[in-house]
């Protein structure tokens, strides 16, 4: 592919109101963020069947793991591929077959008989999963034109809060009355109508060019992922200098390397690097990788202080934590971010929206240490911030990117969610393991964690500086996460403006 000069990349269409719009483009939405629900409701739901399966399965802590990290860490690595291959070979194709992987691996998992089986099904709906995150963004780029686009994308936002927060809930309340294969055999009913919706409603579309396939780049860029997002799941776990985070994380960013240098090389490639040079494409990126850590380290830490700080238990736990996706779901579907975006712009929404993200976060540090009350503010803050951001950054990633590579960006968006959520949780949870390490009492010294720590206590006032060590610590964590996702929203801010400042010379 021929290089493009700097005023090329810069060009981002202009906000035009298509003459012929899609009839059924707000069914094909419809379709499209019911299957996008069943995807995400599968990242969060298996965390409370947990005791199920250790007890009914004899899974030990390894296996839980797996079965947890095999979907992540499947759906990840394959996502670039996805998204090219959307982009060539047909992004309604991709999305049935994405549906039909998935009921297939939900089917598999809901009568696997081991856990090796449950793992090996979890894998397979991660290859599905990948198609359908993938596929479900880029159709929107096709369906919507430059006008409605933010307002779709802020809805299909809304339903990804609302699958991260109904995941925990739908899966008690199956879990009360069924048996924990359950939760994987609902999604066969979602899986077919998605299936007979998508053939009757969704509009085919692809790259009109036919390049090549770039399967040394699919290669690569899959190795690489998964390299990267391993190190990333098992850091925490078995400790940043052991042999298998190193190996897998150096194997990762080598492989990434490479698929770096054989992009610019090759005449046909599945992310043409040259995207890169586009001031607006970058700050997309680099907002939404940071959006992504403060939410992925949040969400990690939240769950820790209401549980064992605050002492709820995990259903009540998940209920306090719905007005965060309750807030963003009301304000994506009344169209307020959509409506506001043109308004004051894609540079300031951004940077309005992650202030937003940090204060809430901000606010959950310092007035929610001990109660409830203080933190709601910081979930609504939270909330309001997600609401603005997220839609505006997927907008800003989207219409730097050609719609004939439509597929391959919201690869790269889904890509930046995984890794930023992966980074959050491993930055953020060590933040907290050293300053719980530097804090807690020496009746504890070298506890891992609070629960080892509190079995050492001999005393009362032991247990008190315990969990006070815990919650400072779980403070200054939060603490840095406001910090980076103040700072990702003015290197976007700034970044986006430069590039409208161009944009805007060369008209």
């Amino acid at each position: 592919m021929p290089a493009q000069t700097d005023s090329q990349t810069e060009r981002t269409p202009q906000p035009t109101a298509a003459p012929h719009r899609n009839p059924t483009r707000w069914a094909v939405l419809a379709v499209i963020c019911l299957a996008q629900l069943t995807v995400l409701l599968d990242n969060t739901v298996l965390t409370v069947a947990i005791p199920s399966l250790t007890s009914e399965m004899g899974a030990s802590t390894a296996d839980v793991q797996w079965m947890i990290n095999a979907y992540s860490l499947v759906q990840a690595g394959l996502l670039l591929t996805a998204g090219n291959a959307a982009d060539r070979y047909g992004r309604k194709k991709m999305l049935v077959t994405g549906l039909a992987l998935f009921g297939l691996g939900s089917l598999a998992a809901g009568l696997a008989q081991s856990t090796g089986q449950l793992i090996a099904a979890r894998a397979g709906m991660g290859v599905g999963g990948a198609l359908l995150m993938t596929t479900t963004l880029a159709v929107i780029v096709q369906v919507f034109d430059d006008e409605e686009r933010p307002r779709a994308i802020g809805l299909w936002g809304a339903v990804s809060s609302l699958g991260f927060a109904a995941g925990p809930l739908i899966g008690g309340a199956l879990l009360n009355h069924f048996w924990w294969g359950s939760i994987f055999l609902i999604n066969l009913p979602v899986a077919v109508f998605g299936l007979l919706a998508v053939l009757k409603w969704v509009p085919e579309s692809k790259n009109p060019s036919g390049d090549r396939p770039d399967v040394p780049g699919a290669i690569l860029s899959t190795i690489g992922m998964t390299g990267v997002v391993f190190a990333i799941i098992s850091g925490p776990g078995h400790g940043w200098t052991s042999g298998r985070v190193l190996l897998s994380g150096a194997i990762g960013l080598v492989t990434l390397a490479a698929f770096a240098l054989w992009e610019r090389r090759c005449p046909y490639p599945m992310l043409d690097m040259h995207f890169f040079r586009n001031s607006r494409f970058v700050g997309a990126v680099s907002g939404g990788i940071l959006v992504a850590f403060g939410m992925g380290g949040s969400f990690f830490l939240l769950t820790q202080h209401l549980q064992l700080v605050l002492g709820y238990d995990p259903l009540q736990t998940g209920l306090r934590m719905t007005p965060l996706a309750l807030v963003i779901v009301v304000l994506n579907l009344t169209g307020v971010g959509a409506r506001l975006l043109p308004k004051v712009g894609t540079p300031l929404a951004i940077a309005g929206g992650m202030g937003l993200l940090a204060g809430g976060l901000a606010a959950i540090a310092t007035l929610g240490a001990h109660g409830y009350g203080g933190m709601l503010l910081g979930l609504i803050l939270m909330g309001c911030g997600i609401a603005l951001s997220m839609p505006a950054m997927a907008n800003a990633i989207m219409s730097a990117i050609p719609p004939e590579k439509a597929g391959v960006g919201a690869g790269v968006n889904g890509t930046l969610q995984e890794c930023g959520n992966g980074l959050g949780v491993a930055v953020l949870g060590a933040v907290l393991n050293s300053r719980f390490a530097a804090l807690v009492p020496a009746v504890a010294a070298g506890a891992g964690s609070l629960p080892a720590a509190l079995s050492h206590a001999r005393t009362p006032a032991d247990r008190a500086a315990i969990a006070d060590a815990f919650a400072t610590g779980v403070q200054t964590s939060q603490l840095v996460g406001a910090a980076a996702v103040l700072a990702g929203g003015a290197l976007a801010a700034v970044l986006l403006r430069r590039a409208e400042r161009r944009q805007q010379a060369g008209a």
